[in-house]
């Protein structure tokens, strides 16, 4: 079975030539690629965030395996919800699923669980594709959509991850999907983010769960940064680094109801 897009069309173009055309505009040539072990990414439509995104992917070296974490916006499905079909569909082509890496995931992480139902109109993994599928034809992908966990289920999880990823004979990139502050000013939206990307490029993963939750940080993507900052740590990473950041308010013009767009690369 193939996941159909669900918001082709509406974030993003769903004709293939619009598509290509706008993720040229967004993703700079020129840009020197690096090496990650992890990205954290913003998922609005490409209008808002797509050049945050862009430029954070198109500096980067995207290997054929990415895994993909990202928030539940429906609630739909257990907290942890592994994409159980065979690819996910873009404009671009189909992408498929890396099963023998989640098939392994799912034997040693007791926390995930098949279940389509959180990736069925979910926008934040999906809009990820397009941009991997720029850098890396032979793209391949294990998708995760989380809701509901304490700090502690994050850090095992992340832990969890980098010991599976640790002994996987391939390399694999790390993606977590992440908005920043909704619908606040833009003053107030920024300097709430900086506290949460102040955390993000300390390297704190407990600090950056509970900056966002004693500040109230509407961060959609929290669950998915920390597990992404923790895995990341066990795999050797050391950094955070802010690429980008911007809001929407940068492209309406209306600043008084906002949305923050951070881009950052582990290392």
């Amino acid at each position: 079975m193939i996941r159909q897009p669900a918001v082709a069309g509406s974030f993003y173009p769903a004709d293939q030539h619009e598509l290509t055309d706008q993720l040229q505009s967004l993703m700079p040539a020129e840009h020197p690629v690096v090496e990650a072990k992890g990205l954290i990414v913003p998922h609005a439509g490409y209008i808002y965030s797509g050049a945050v995104a862009g430029e954070l992917i198109a500096g980067t070296r995207v290997p054929k395996t990415v895994v993909l974490l990202g928030p539940n916006h429906h609630g739909s499905g257990p907290p942890v919800s592994v994409s159980s079909v065979d690819g996910w569909s873009t404009p671009l082509g189909d992408v498929s699923l890396e099963a023998d890496l989640r098939t392994q995931l799912c034997r040693q992480i007791d926390l995930l669980q098949l279940d389509d139902r959180a990736h069925l109109y979910e926008h934040s993994l999906e809009v990820m594709l397009p941009f991997l599928q720029r850098m890396q034809p032979q793209l391949r992908i294990v998708p995760i959509s989380l809701r509901s966990l304490s700090l502690d289920d994050c850090l095992s999880l992340g832990d969890s991850l980098a010991a599976v990823l640790a002994e996987w004979p391939a390399e694999v990139l790390l993606l977590a999907s992440s908005d920043m502050n909704h619908f606040l000013d833009a003053e107030t939206t920024r300097k709430l983010d900086n506290l949460a990307i102040e955390a993000m490029t300390s390297y704190d993963p407990a600090g950056l769960y509970q900056t966002v939750m004693e500040n109230r940080i509407s961060m959609c993507g929290v669950l998915p940064a920390v597990i992404v900052l923790q895995a990341a740590k066990g795999l050797g990473a050391t950094s955070c680094r802010l690429v980008r950041y911007a809001h929407s308010g940068q492209v309406n013009h209306d600043n008084s109801r906002v949305v923050g767009y951070a881009g950052l690369s582990i290392s």
